[in-house]
């Protein structure tokens, strides 16, 4: 587990009514999403009921190239993924949409999501001979469907029918010869948004990727629902709407999301301040100014400004050309690069009393080096703000925080954390405000890493797959 939170992956699917070149809006709108993942992406396209595609290890723009984008051609719907891996390979195989055949055709699945009963149902399949190629559980799910659709009459209907098998967080495009689906879990663990460009439906993680192609917002997808679009436009199942209750994940408000998305009904840039300005009301402090650790701290801290009445300020400078790719041979270079991620501003915290603002501490390392720029830049104190609670406990939803033993707080108090990461006080949001961050808080938010409360039954221990490392010999 790395000190930055990770979520899983970004979805994106059109479906062409028009002249639109399905495979360039897919590019524009994983382009659009590439926050959500970083380690792979790929788009898949169906030309006159034929499905094809590629994918590779790489961000957008490097796996797209030109060429390659020429190479897919036109088509009548495209699927794209974008995915950030929970153990770091260098290999492909896990990268998305997944395109299966089977005895009634092809199919292509993206997934944004981690289920819960993965392993188990996987054990079920693999004993009846299912013959995995990949480590994740979007090929669990994959599996789930085409098996119903050997005994269904239409693809929907067998995804209906899987659903009442798998469980946990999803949120799935997926593209047959004709249609193109789109379905969220009936907790809404993760979003699912529906556009109209033009003519055409698109389906995507956040409504950014929509305004990246010029798509107007249509509305969320409900959780439970099945969205189908093909030649008779758009309709949709609600078998499963409604049996549960919402559990969208909290981390979309605070971290995962882009600031600019709006999901379930509420601005994830006025959610972040929201957080701010409670942080400013549950942990005041006498200060010069206020600044936030870029990218998702800033809104927060703007938030806890307002609130306050001190001064915002930009304290830091983000190196926007460090990729993925950035290279650390050697220890002293690791401990170095938020150095050359981060610089400081010394005019605005030399000689001031400081109060910084960050979205999460993790581990705690990466937090102490941007606290020891801060002392290096002249600043006389600093007052840590955390605009979420300290996280206590494993996520099981497609968030990598996979073993309490490496969260600071599941192993120190709030007043050694502040020692071990050196700050004069340390504040984190409470459990009952960070409920109220944004408008569709009435809904419920998934805190499960919070307060150990899950939603639904989870593994007594989290299942890292023997297949990542089988895969990678």
């Amino acid at each position: 587990m790395s000190e930055n939170l990770h979520e899983e992956c970004g979805v994106f699917g059109i479906y062409n009514n028009d002249n639109l070149d399905v495979v360039s809006s897919t590019y524009l709108g994983l382009y659009a999403l590439q926050h959500r993942g970083q380690e792979s992406c790929g788009i898949a396209v169906n030309s006159s009921g034929k499905i094809h595609g590629y994918k590779n290890t790489g961000l957008v723009n490097e796996v797209f190239t030109q060429d390659v984008i020429a190479s897919l051609g036109t088509g009548k719907m495209a699927v794209g993924h974008c995915r950030y891996g929970t153990q770091e390979s260098k290999s492909n195989y896990n990268a998305q949409p997944l395109i299966i055949n089977h005895v009634k055709g092809r199919m292509a699945i993206s997934h944004n999501g981690c289920l819960t009963n993965a392993h188990k149902l996987r054990e079920e399949l693999e004993l009846t001979g299912a013959i995995f190629h990949t480590s994740s559980d979007s090929e669990v799910i994959a599996y789930a469907i085409t098996r119903e659709r050997i005994k269904c009459g239409s693809i929907e209907e067998a995804i209906e029918k899987a659903m009442e098998k798998i469980a946990g967080a999803y949120s799935l495009v997926i593209m047959s010869p004709r249609k193109l689906i789109a379905v969220r879990d009936p907790m809404g663990f993760r979003p699912l948004c529906i556009g109209l460009l033009e003519n055409s439906y698109v389906f995507a993680s956040e409504t950014c990727a929509l305004d990246s192609i010029g798509a107007k917002f249509v509305r969320d997808i409900e959780p439970g629902e099945i969205v189908v679009c093909d030649e008779n436009g758009l309709h949709s199942i609600k078998t499963h709407c409604n049996k549960k209750d919402k559990h969208l994940c909290v981390f979309e408000f605070i971290y995962f999301a882009r600031p600019d998305s709006v999901i379930d009904g509420s601005s994830v840039h006025l959610a972040r301040q929201r957080a701010g300005a409670f942080l400013a009301l549950e942990h005041p402090v006498q200060a010069d100014v206020v600044i936030g650790v870029p990218d998702s701290g800033l809104d927060a801290a703007l938030g806890y400004a307002k609130q306050s009445g001190i001064p915002y300020g930009i304290g830091f400078i983000k190196n926007k050309y460090i990729g993925r790719t950035f290279i650390q041979p050697t220890q002293k270079e690791r401990a170095n690069l938020v150095r050359i991620k981060l610089n400081t501003i010394s005019e605005t915290v030399k000689g001031k009393r400081v109060i910084l603002i960050d979205d999460s501490i993790v581990r705690g390392t990466t937090c102490a080096r941007i606290v020891n720029l801060l002392r290096d830049a002249g600043a006389t104190e600093v007052h840590m703000r955390v605009s979420a609670p300290p996280f206590m406990h494993p996520c099981y939803f497609g968030t990598d925080i996979d073993s309490r033993d490496k969260l600071i707080a599941h192993n120190h108090s709030i007043e050694e954390i502040a020692k071990i990461i050196n700050v004069d006080s340390l504040g984190y949001l409470s459990v009952d405000n960070v409920r109220k961050i944004a408008d569709s808080t009435a809904d419920g938010f998934c805190c499960s890493c919070f307060t150990g409360e899950y939603p639904l039954e989870v593994p007594e221990l989290k299942v890292v797959s023997k297949y990542d490392k089988e895969l990678e010999m």
